[in-house]
C-alpha cells in the first residue's frame, strides 16, 4: 500500500514542470517583399510553390538530374549530415529512457567450504547459496519535469538536426545546378573564344597578304598580331576556369561519373522561376534552415526548465525482488522469497553556487538561441528578396545583351566590309571585334546567371521534393 501511494504520488507530481512555455518570437522582418522584390512579370496564377515542386520537375536537363541524383548519394557532406541525424536520435534514446524505469533480471550463485576445526560440527561443510531475482534500477521520480525537460532538449536537437540535413539537401541541388551551369558558361566562352581566335588568324594572314603587295603598313599587321595573342591569352584564361569547374562539378558529386545522358545548352535549359512568393512569415517559416534554428531555441527553452529543476528535491527509488534458495533446482519451487525498497531524497543545500550557474548558462544559450534564430530569418528574408529582383532584372538585363550583341556583330561585318573597301582604317575592324567578342562573352554570362538565379530562388523558397 505504501509503495503503490509514493508512485501514485510520484505521478501526480511529474505533471508539474519548470520548463518555460515556448513563444515562437515575431520574426524581425518587413510584413511585404520590397517593391523592387515584387515587380517581376510573372503571372501570379501561373506561380508553383517551391516547397511543392520536386527538383526533377523544375530541372528539365536529364544530365543535370543524373548529377543531383548522383551528388545526393555520394557527396560526403551530406552522408555526414545524415550520420549526424542517426547521432541525434541515438543521443534522444538515451534521454528518453530515462523517463522509463529500468528493470535488471539478476541471478547469481556462491558455493563455500568450512574447514572442520572452525565448523560447529567438527566436520568440513560445504555450502550452497543461489539466487534470482528483479531490480530496479535508481528511478528518479520526476516531480518538478527535469527529466522530461531534458527529452523534450534532445528530442528538438534532433528534429533540429534532421531539419539542417534538409537544409544542406536543398543547398546540394543548388550548387550542383549552379556548378553545372557554370561549366555549361565556359564551354560555350571556350567555343566563341576558339571561333574568335580562328576568326583572327585568317585577319592576319589576310592583312599580311595586303602588306605583301602594299595594300596595308606594318602597323596594321602588328595590331592584328597583338588582336590575336590577346584573344589566345584569353583562350587560355577560359580553359583554366572550364578545368576549375568540372573540378568543382565532381567534387560535390562525390564521384567520376561516366555514361552521363545527353544534357543541353545553356540557351535550351528552359527552367521556368515560376515560383511563389507568398507574404515572408508563410514563406521563410516553411524553410528548412528556419525550422532548424527555431527547433535549437526549443531544446535551448527546454535546457532551461531543467536548469530551473536542478535547484529542488530530487526522490529516486530502488528495489528488488526475487528468491534464494541452498539448491538451484529449489529455486523455483521451495526458495525463500527476498525484496528490498530503498527510497532516497536528495536535496542540494550548497554546491558553491553550481546550479545557479546551470541556470545562467542555460538563460545566456536561449538568448544566443532567439539572436541566431532572428539573424537566419533575417538572412532568409535578404536572400529571398535579392533573388526576386534578379529574376526580373536578369531578363531584363538578358533581352538588351543579347541586343547589344546583335549591334556589335553588325558593326563588325561593316567595319570589315569597309576596311576591304579601303574606306577606313584596321584600327576600327579591331575596335569592332573587340567589342563584339566582349557582347557575346557577357551574353553567355547573363545566360548563366539567369538560370542560377533561378536555381538559387528555388533553394531560397524552401524547394521540396525527394
Amino acid at each position: 500500500m505504501r509503495k503503490s501511494l509514493i508512485i501514485a504520488l510520484g505521478t501526480a507530481l511529474a505533471g508539474c514542470s519548470l520548463m518555460p512555455d515556448y513563444q515562437r518570437p515575431e520574426p524581425p522582418v518587413a510584413a511585404q517583399w520590397p517593391e523592387t522584390a515584387q515587380q517581376d512579370g510573372v503571372r501570379k496564377a501561373a506561380e508553383r510553390k517551391a516547397t511543392e515542386t520536386d527538383w526533377r520537375s523544375f530541372f528539365p536537363d536529364q544530365r543535370l538530374q543524373t548529377l543531383i541524383a548522383a551528388a545526393l548519394e555520394h557527396n560526403r557532406d551530406m552522408r555526414i549530415a545524415a550520420a549526424r541525424v542517426e547521432e541525434a536520435r541515438a543521443l534522444h534514446g538515451i534521454t528518453r529512457a530515462d523517463r522509463l524505469p529500468g528493470v535488471d533480471a539478476t541471478g547469481s550463485g556462491q558455493s563455500a567450504r568450512t574447514p572442520g576445526d572452525l565448523s560447529s560440527t567438527g566436520n568440513a561443510v560445504i555450502s550452497r547459496r543461489y539466487d534470482i531475482g528483479l531490480s530496479l534500477l535508481s528511478f528518479e521520480l520526476d516531480f518538478w519535469g527535469r527529466v522530461k525537460s531534458l527529452d523534450e532538449a534532445a528530442l528538438s536537437s534532433f528534429l533540429a538536426t534532421e531539419e539542417a540535413r534538409r537544409a544542406l539537401r536543398l543547398s546540394l541541388v543548388s550548387e550542383v545546378a549552379n556548378a553545372y551551369f557554370s561549366l555549361l558558361e565556359m564551354d560555350e566562352r571556350t567555343r566563341l573564344a576558339h571561333e574568335t581566335v580562328k576568326s583572327r588568324e585568317e585577319t592576319r594572314t589576310l592583312i599580311a597578304r595586303r602588306r605583301e603587295v602594299g595594300l596595308a603598313g606594318d602597323l596594321d599587321f602588328l595590331q592584328a598580331d597583338g588582336a590575336l595573342e590577346l584573344v589566345r591569352a584569353e583562350l587560355a584564361s577560359l580553359q583554366r576556369q572550364q578545368a576549375a569547374a568540372a573540378n568543382a562539378l565532381v567534387l560535390l558529386v562525390g564521384q567520376q561519373l561516366s555514361s552521363l545522358p545527353a544534357g543541353r545548352a545553356l540557351p535550351d535549359q528552359a527552367i521556368v522561376a515560376d515560383l511563389a512568393a507568398d507574404l515572408p512569415a508563410e514563406v521563410l517559416l516553411q524553410r528548412p534552415d528556419v525550422l532548424a534554428a527555431e527547433k535549437r531555441l526549443i531544446a535551448a527553452n527546454a535546457n532551461s526548465g531543467a536548469a530551473r529543476a536542478a535547484f529542488l528535491p530530487r526522490i529516486s527509488l530502488t528495489a528488488g525482488l526475487g528468491t534464494a534458495s541452498s539448491a538451484l533446482s529449489g529455486l523455483f519451487t521451495g526458495g525463500s522469497e527476498s525484496w528490498n525498497f530503498l527510497p532516497a531524497l536528495r536535496l542540494p543545500l550548497f554546491d558553491g553556487g553550481r546550479s545557479a550557474a546551470g541556470v545562467d548558462l542555460a538563460e545566456a544559450r536561449k538568448v544566443i538561441a532567439v539572436a541566431e534564430y532572428e539573424k537566419t530569418i533575417q538572412q532568409a528574408f535578404r536572400e529571398v528578396a535579392d533573388l526576386l529582383a534578379a529574376r526580373t532584372y536578369l531578363v531584363e538585363q538578358l533581352r538588351a545583351q543579347q541586343a547589344a550583341e546583335k549591334a556589335q556583330s553588325e558593326r563588325l561585318r561593316l567595319a570589315e566590309a569597309r576596311y576591304k573597301a579601303g574606306i577606313s582604317s584596321h584600327l576600327e575592324v579591331l575596335d569592332a571585334q573587340r567589342e563584339s567578342f566582349s557582347a557575346q562573352q557577357a551574353t553567355v554570362q547573363t545566360r548563366r546567371a539567369r538560370v542560377a538565379a533561378a536555381a538559387q530562388l528555388y533553394k531560397a523558397l524552401g524547394g521540396g521534393g525527394s
